[in-house]
């Protein structure tokens, strides 16, 4: 069933909108409660919230860069670019799948919720870490990454069904 294009609109402002809020408002509660030094168990060592304040992108990425210029234009500059391709691409394509319109607000939606704490604080803050005893273990993250690789996720999931529907 397709969408009329208002609904669309409402339906793509909507998501990016939750993401960021979910994001913004997980990390507000981050700033306020959780001390500088302080490890919260919330499932065992497995889950651990501690706060982390991350002045790169991705993992620290670009974190040591000492041009301040090409930090602006790597940390701001090129993400709102990205950020304005990946929207009028949301848009404008009118053979999305609903996986990928998901996919690609996520992915807008968290990168506006990091992009918004570079701006405002100069650095994004980070709250969670996962250890699964050397099965899986993730550097510290916040709401907008898993925005960011949830969408990531429902991409794949669409081009592996596109996929699939070319090949029968």
């Amino acid at each position: 069933m397709k969408m009329s294009r208002t609904l669309r609109m409402f339906f793509i402002v909507g998501l990016i909108l939750i993401n960021v809020g979910c994001d913004q408002v997980s990390k507000s509660v981050a700033r306020t409660h959780i001390d500088d030094t302080e490890r919260i168990s919330v499932i065992g060592e497995y889950v651990i919230l501690l706060k982390a304040e991350n002045k790169g992108a991705f993992l620290g990425f670009l974190s040591t860069m000492e041009n301040p210029i090409l930090k602006v234009i790597f940390l701001i500059i090129l993400p709102i670019a990205v950020l304005f391709f990946i929207l009028r691409m949301i848009v404008v394509t009118k053979d999305l799948d609903r996986f990928m319109i998901v996919g690609l607000c996520c992915i807008v939606g968290g990168g506006i919720g990091n992009l918004y704490d570079r701006i405002l604080y100069q650095s994004v803050t980070d709250f969670m870490h996962i250890d699964l005893g050397g099965i899986f273990k993730t550097g510290i993250f916040n709401m907008a990454d898993v925005s960011v690789m949830l969408g990531s996720a429902l991409l794949l999931i669409s081009f592996i069904k596109r996929k699939e529907i070319s090949l029968s």
